[in-house]
């Protein structure tokens, strides 16, 4: 087997393989080739080359989102690494085990002025959860005895062993950072930076290891139940009579439905879910701007919960946050084994327990079932507004809102949908998704620089077909993320093209003048087509419902590339109509 010479690549690439890092992203570059030597010649991985930075630390991402486990990006030094940050900063806020793994210069070639150096070390801040800034090897030379050396020093042999000395401390200390850098990515589920420095040359072999690191164990993730906590916490929710659940993301099957089973007996508990939860039930309220936009002054008191009780990860409504922190509950408990946000600012209690664990606590005791008009009364607000969607959508034209309407019902059975951020996931959180698909999306940080890198990334790792519905200015913002060659032929991507940023015009503001559409809508004239032909993808596109109804039958069938439908909708009609969609379902 080959491996690099130099024993920090060594001990890179073989502690990876301890910890069960499997899939490797590797940009090409120079001073990373001792790890790029190690990982491509070593079977255990899997190794992939994207180019892009950037579009590859969201791939990556998006197979460490699928497989729940840590997943490696190598890059050079330089600004190759900046290129990461975005995704960086997606995973420490969507907590997902990114591991960066950065070639660096020695330390006394930087700020000299030689090419591709920048300060790397910690240089992603406080976006990851561990730096593991590693020691440069001793060059080997330095360890060997040198002839010249002999009438200048009597004792040559103390002098050996004092540098092999130091090598065997460089080499335990780099040990023990990798071990903690790979550690903290498990035991935080969030990212974390590896930055090696090397000395040239860079491009030596040897056929087997020099290095024998140490044994490690991986500490356990353990749930620390505190008993007199869920004993407390089940005697005030025995009490309270109006009790609200707000789920954000979560993975599929992240709660067991005799959870929601027993929840839904108690007619003093709302559970509001968000796409992003993969919740389902017949007692779930999903589409929460669709329920609570028409609330009036009487519906705003009668739903202010006493306990507020999150799951999951970021919230996409923005008025349920609005809501809630105006009317605020009286106390507010986050359960999750990692991170609580105090995003209404009542945050009182943070349980560090998975959901199922909570519940179990909470809910295996007999509990004081409230019997009132909480939850009955906004099931049938729910109704009713669930029939005049439908409704609403029978009397207005082709438009985004149709768009999605269509697009949604049409996903295969069994298939995962990625979706892109802005307007694709708020339209998104609108319309009702059959129990049979997963959804995703860069809810960390909400930016639509990664989106689609993400999801093709997740369709590599996924088992389900993935189909990615995104915006225009998205798609082609990321549009490197097609250069690759690791996209599976059942990979479907939909773009909803409108000229522009079309969420620009539902926010308020002054609208059809030059300004706006040249520095907010970023009105233009692009389209998918040529970027189809070049990274062979087979393209459709729509411009009404007919063509769209029509392109949409043989979209899902099975090819021999992945596929592109561009629905091209109209940018001054999208924004009128979803705005009087609220006003409608009043």
């Amino acid at each position: 087997m080959n491996y690099s010479k130099i024993p920090l690549a060594q001990t890179v690439v073989t502690l990876c393989k301890t910890h069960d890092i499997k899939h490797i992203i590797i940009s090409p570059g120079s001073r990373n080739a001792p790890l790029t030597i190690g990982f491509t010649h070593d079977d255990f991985f899997t190794c992939y080359s994207i180019v892009d930075e950037r579009c590859a630390a969201f791939f990556a991402m998006g197979i460490a989102q699928q497989l729940q486990q840590p997943t490696a990006v190598v890059c050079t030094s330089g600004s190759a690494l900046l290129n990461y940050y975005p995704a960086v900063s997606e995973a420490y806020y969507s907590r997902i085990p990114l591991v960066v793994i950065s070639a660096d210069r020695p330390k006394h070639l930087v700020d000299i002025g030689d090419g591709q150096t920048i300060k790397q070390k910690n240089v992603y801040g406080e976006h990851v959860f561990y730096n593991a800034n590693l020691k440069l090897d001793l060059r080997e030379e330095a360890q060997q005895p040198q002839k010249e050396d002999v009438p200048l020093f009597k004792n040559l042999e103390n002098k050996v062993e004092k540098l092999l000395g130091l090598q065997n401390g460089i080499q335990a200390q780099n040990e023990t950072e990798i071990h903690n850098a790979l550690n903290a990515a498990v035991l935080n589920s969030g990212p974390v930076h590896i930055n090696a420095p090397f000395d040239e040359p860079l491009y030596e072999r040897v056929e087997s290891l020099t290095i024998s690191p140490k044994p490690f164990k991986l500490p356990d993730l353990e749930e620390h139940i505190n008993e007199d906590i869920i004993s407390e916490c089940s005697e005030v929710w025995s009490k309270a009579k109006r009790k609200l659940i707000l789920v954000g993301v979560l993975p599929p099957n992240s709660i067991d439905k005799k959870w929601l089973d027993e929840l839904a007996k108690d007619d003093g508990v709302i559970i509001l879910t968000e796409t992003t939860s993969n919740l389902h039930h017949n007692d779930i309220f999903s589409g929460i701007d669709k329920l609570i936009t028409a609330f009036d002054t009487e519906d705003l008191e009668k739903f202010q919960p006493e306990i507020l009780l999150t799951l999951g990860g970021l919230i996409v409504s923005k008025r349920i946050k609005r809501y809630l922190r105006e009317y605020k509950p009286q106390t507010h408990w986050h359960v999750d084994l990692y991170h609580a946000n105090d995003t209404f600012f009542v945050l009182d209690k943070h349980i560090k327990l998975l959901p199922n664990t909570f519940f179990e606590g909470l809910l295996s005791e007999p509990l004081q079932i409230s019997k009132n008009d909480f939850k009955p009364y906004f099931l049938k607000l729910r109704e009713r507004r669930r029939e005049l969607h439908d409704t609403y959508l029978e009397v207005i034209p082709f438009s985004d809102f149709t768009v999605f309407d269509k697009v949604l019902k049409s996903i295969p059975s069994g298939n995962q949908l990625q979706v892109g951020n802005s307007s694709a996931i708020r339209y998104t959180q609108l319309f009702q998704l059959r129990e049979d698909i997963t959804v995703f999306c860069n809810r960390g940080t909400s930016g639509i620089d990664g989106s689609t890198s993400t999801a093709v990334g997740a369709a590599v790792a996924s088992e389900k077909p993935v189909t990615f519905i995104t915006g225009d200015l998205s798609f082609f913002y990321d549009s490197n993320a097609l250069w690759n060659n690791y996209i599976p032929n059942n990979f479907r991507i939909i773009v909803l093209n409108n000229s522009g940023g079309g969420i620009f015009r539902i926010l308020p503001g002054h609208k059809n003048t030059d300004n706006f559409d040249t520095y907010f809508e970023t009105k233009h004239n692009l389209n998918a087509s040529d970027l189809c032909n070049m990274y062979g993808f087979e393209y459709t596109s729509a411009t009404d419902i007919q063509s769209l109804a029509s392109a949409l039958e043989s979209f899902y069938l099975a090819s021999n590339s992945p596929k592109l439908l561009e629905v091209f909708t109209p940018s001054e009609l999208n924004d009128s109509i979803l705005l009087d969609y609220f006003k409608y379902i009043k």
